[in-house]
């Protein structure tokens, strides 16, 4: 529990000094019921917050600002008396059919049974046409689901590359207010682009399922690169001989991948979630991991890295969502966007056209 009482003078303090702070009629006795429910642990404010910082209406969004700000500054002091405990992040990313699901609902109940509480924030992908979402993860993890321990929250990825979104850091933030000490991230697929679960998370795990070689190949890279611990999946019954296989040969190849970190180098695993087979021995690992990282002082680094990495991440999307809504700019769009696609102005020069807009809109403005 992160407070005893949330009606508490120090509390109803902190939440004045806010009111005060940002002054603004957005600041409703709901919020304030919302924030004192996340520091009771109350799951169901746990969900408003969440869609919260998920709108993208302009009120709300602000609302949003001042929950995670009053959660931060009540964290802070925490920190200082040290009485906040230390979570984990974890990031876990893997091909379509690797067996995420499964695995997290098998790990998840080996976390939850040692009493353990564990929010996993899945990434669902969105149409591109409706903006709507499968949401199927919660389905797929039904005994977990229904766990009072954990706390499963399915997303839609908007159309993000990767399937991260901007509000998906500051999820993780509430989970952890919340009290949820263990909180993953699951992403769509395996992509370039989803790297930047790394920014968010402690520890990066990729799940690999037993394949051939020319599959193999399909995957990317880079994303391999920033694993700290890669697990190779359904390792069991007439797969099991694979999955040993493709081990050898990733724990082979890793050691020509340059190394995250001089303090760490990269596991190579093997289990089977339909066995409940490796998964003690994968947190085992994900736990060293975490204790090297905080005794070698690097923990709480790369945390201070991946907050200033965020904060230049919003301010690009700001600029976006400000740019896009710029009534000048609306009225251009649909005329530079035919012109491109007929092939008589270069794609180049129509942003240059659209930014100039803006941008001279800004400077008269000022």
């Amino acid at each position: 529990m992160y407070i005893t009482n949330p009606s508490s003078s120090p509390f109803k303090q902190s939440c004045c000094h806010f009111k005060r702070a940002i002054s603004s009629d957005y600041v409703t006795t709901k919020l304030h019921n919302i924030l004192a429910g996340l520091l009771d642990e109350k799951r169901a404010s746990l969900a408003e917050a969440i869609t919260l910082v998920e709108s993208k209406h302009p009120v709300k969004q602000k609302q949003a600002q001042w929950l995670l700000s009053s959660l931060l500054t009540h964290k802070h002091r925490l920190e200082q008396l040290r009485k906040a405990p230390i979570t984990f992040r974890i990031g876990l990313s893997g091909p379509p059919g690797a067996g995420k699901s499964t695995f997290i609902e098998t790990f998840g109940q080996m976390l939850t049974s040692a009493g353990k509480k564990l929010a996993v924030l899945t990434i669902d992908p969105s149409s591109s046409r409706t903006g709507g979402s499968i949401l199927a993860d919660k389905t797929r993890m039904l005994k977990l689901s229904q766990d009072p321990l954990a706390y499963i929250r399915p997303s839609p990825s908007s159309g993000t590359l990767g399937g991260v979104t901007r509000s998906t850091n500051e999820a993780i933030l509430l989970c952890e207010g919340a009290g949820y000490g263990t909180v993953i991230v699951e992403t769509v697929g395996v992509g370039q682009s989803e790297i930047a679960v790394a920014d968010m998370v402690d520890i990066f795990v990729l799940l690999l399922p037993p394949a051939a070689g020319d599959e193999l190949q399909g995957i990317k890279k880079g994303i391999v690169e920033m694993a700290d611990v890669i697990a190779i999946t359904k390792a069991d019954g007439d797969l099991l001989p694979a999955a040993r296989r493709i081990q050898a040969e990733y724990t082979s190849a890793l050691k020509l991948v340059r190394k995250k970190s001089k303090h760490w180098s990269p596991r190579v695993l093997g289990l089977s979630s339909l066995n409940n087979e490796g998964i003690s021995e994968v947190w085992n690992v994900m736990e060293e991991f975490r204790d090297t990282m905080l005794e070698v002082g690097t923990f709480e680094e790369r945390r201070k890295e991946q907050r200033k990495t965020w904060m230049w991440n919003n301010v690009q999307w700001q600029l976006m969502q400000k740019f896009q809504r710029h009534p000048e700019v609306v009225s251009m769009i649909n005329e530079m966007e035919t012109k491109v696609m007929v092939g008589t102005i270069s794609p180049g020069l129509a942003a240059d056209q659209l930014l100039e807009v803006f941008l001279n809109q800004q400077e008269i403005n000022q």
